[in-house]
């Protein structure tokens, strides 16, 4: 008798078919409803949902307010170009970013769809404002797949054969203080590394050429590390002394995953530019570019924005979803959900040698996953089987970092306390299994 295959498979055997093999395919759930923090696939069943769309549904999957948004600006006008007719949804957009995210005494705001076009634009804007052409980024940094983000992008394995990269892009080892502290403690490996900060000036570039540094002040895809904040105020500095303009990659760090607006607010740091996008629109394709006033007006007429420049349907989502997440003080939701899972793994930590490193700011929140106890010994073969074993049981959930070692949490912070549980039971369930041997 032959077994009828389940409408799940069914589904990703269509896809196999006509959709590239370069698309990558993080879990194998699929998708016919969701709803806050639960993802029901085409077959029925119910998941735990931990990615959040790659951090994308922090207020949760389609919160109301978000949903009767779109409806109604549907009926109105669906795309005018915002290059050719002016919309009220924009401006609005713009002035609450401004307000939300002020970057000095004067903020301005352009809208795009993607954060890969955030952080081309804000390269553009950079070196415009200074006149320069080169960038410095970070290692393990990932700030995109379009071709200047791809090429600030620090993983090699997400740019096989697709150069010649853009050129006057240098890089500089992002200062992670678990990987490489060896036996120095924080402020000494600050010191040595801000000392190579200042050092890349006379063996990695001419700082007089230098428009910008772009920094995700908490790397996602890089395995969600922490900068350290001595460091980041040592690299603002550093840029003031020279005319290089701060650049803060917040696209999957903003918007309440860390109890802030911006991871950069935790700090207390100010950009000159900063990026954003992914939980902005609540799943809507919109992302934006926020900057201090005279910088953002560097730019020439005509040379930064698209044809897509802050969709109205976008615009209204992102409104929505903001006004919702104040309505639900979602940043204090995302540092109660975030102390709830660090105080879950911290005490798995101890029972769990493979666990080297637990850390987040409010609730981005990553493991890393070590051989013998060293730093420098990424176990990736356990993350795989954690990722799967968790799929099996219902709990969808993503790895992260240059060697696939460490697996974020990136639930939607509107998540309740007994899926939160229910969830981080399975994970922990599936660490020990993984690791027991």
């Amino acid at each position: 008798m032959i077994k009828q295959l389940s409408k799940s498979q069914e589904l990703l055997d269509r896809r196999i078919k006509v959709v590239p093999n370069g698309v990558g395919i993080f879990n194998t759930a699929t998708v016919s409803y969701a709803k806050d923090a639960t993802i029901t696939d085409v077959d029925g069943k119910e998941w735990i949902d931990f990615a959040g769309g790659i951090g994308v549904v922090n207020a949760g999957h389609c919160p109301e307010p978000v949903v009767a948004a779109i409806r109604e600006q549907a009926g109105k006008y669906l795309h005018t170009s915002f290059n050719v007719v002016t919309y009220e949804p924009y401006i609005a957009l713009c002035e609450e970013l401004a307000e939300i995210l002020p970057h000095g005494d004067a903020t301005k705001v352009m809208l795009v769809s993607t954060g890969a076009e955030a952080v081309e634009n804000a390269i553009k804007i950079a070196r415009q404002a200074t006149k320069k052409p080169a960038i410095l980024c970070f290692t393990d940094a990932y700030h995109g797949r379009t071709m200047m983000a791809m090429t600030l992008t620090s993983k090699v394995s997400y740019k096989y054969d697709c150069g010649p990269y853009a050129p006057e892009i240098y890089r500089l080892p992002f200062p992670n203080f678990y990987r490489y502290a060896g036996n120095r403690d924080l402020d000494k490996f600050i010191d040595d590394e801000l000392k190579r900060l200042h050092e890349s000036a006379l063996n990695l570039v001419d700082v007089k050429n230098v428009a910008a540094v772009i920094v995700e002040p908490i790397q996602g895809e890089g395995g969600f590390n922490p900068i350290p904040k001595r460091y980041l105020e040592g690299l603002r500095s550093f840029c003031d002394d020279h005319g290089i303009m701060l650049i803060m990659d917040e696209v999957q760090s903003g918007f309440c995953r860390t109890g802030h607006w911006a991871s950069w607010q935790h700090y207390g740091v100010q950009p000159d530019i900063s990026t954003y996008a992914k939980s902005m629109g609540s799943g809507l394709p919109i992302a934006a570019v926020v900057g201090k006033a005279d910088v953002m007006d560097a730019a020439a007429s005509g040379s930064i924005g698209g044809t897509y420049i802050g969709s109205p349907i976008c615009c209204v989502a992102a409104l929505a979803t903001i006004k919702y997440m104040k309505e639900i003080d979602l940043n204090a939701k995302a540092m109660e959900v975030g102390h709830i899972i660090l105080t879950r793994l911290n005490k798995l930590m101890k029972e769990c040698p493979k666990i080297g490193d637990v850390r987040g700011i409010g609730a981005m929140i990553g493991l890393e996953f070590v051989k013998n106890g060293d730093s420098n010994k990424p176990d990736s073969e356990t993350v795989d089987k954690i990722v799967k074993g968790c799929a099996e049981n219902g709990l969808i959930i993503l790895s992260a970092g240059t060697h696939k070692n460490i697996i974020r949490i990136l639930s939607p912070l509107v998540i309740n306390n007994e899926q939160l549980d229910k969830g981080l039971s399975i994970l922990e369930n599936e660490i020990k299994k993984a690791t027991s041997n």
